[in-house]
């Protein structure tokens, strides 16, 4: 399984922050050739279920997911959303967290991917361009003033 985890500080407060990062439709803004779809509408909630269909044309494949945790930030209380993949392709799942602080909110996102048919050994190939494609998404989310943690 491919790990990988990404956090961006912003000036946003977390109630903003949260807003923006499960805004699942805008993440496919910041995906090449991607469309998200939700099937359950809004508000998200635990049972939540959206599709990410990268490709073109016949040519791709879908990446369904399910909230399975849904608690968003309150004062001084950090928000996590916990989403699990359940696609044929891809597997897994990712969690989102948003800590407010003093100065805005800091962004943790922890991505967990397998991907059918690819080895174990091919984990890390799958984890760089991972964390690069998704801290474009959070970037873009956060609209641009997010800065990279160590």
């Amino acid at each position: 399984m491919a790990v990988f985890r990404i956090e961006r500080s912003t000036p946003l407060p977390a109630a903003e922050s949260w807003r923006r990062v499960t805004d699942w439709e805008r993440h496919a803004a910041y995906v090449p050739l991607t469309v998200i779809t939700t099937s359950s509408g809004p508000p998200t909630r635990i049972g939540s279920v959206f599709v990410a269909r990268t490709g073109v044309g016949p040519l791709g494949f879908d990446d369904p997911m399910q909230v399975v945790r849904w608690t968003p930030p309150t004062a001084g209380r950090a928000g996590l959303c916990r989403l699990e993949k359940r696609g044929s392709l891809i597997r897994g799942g990712a969690s989102i967290s948003v800590h407010p602080t003093d100065s805005g909110s800091h962004v943790v996102w922890v991505e967990e991917l397998t991907v059918r048919l690819l080895p174990q050994w091919a984990d890390p190939l799958i984890a760089g361009p991972g964390r690069r494609v998704f801290g474009r998404v959070l970037d873009g989310m956060l609209g641009g003033p997010a800065r990279p943690c160590p």
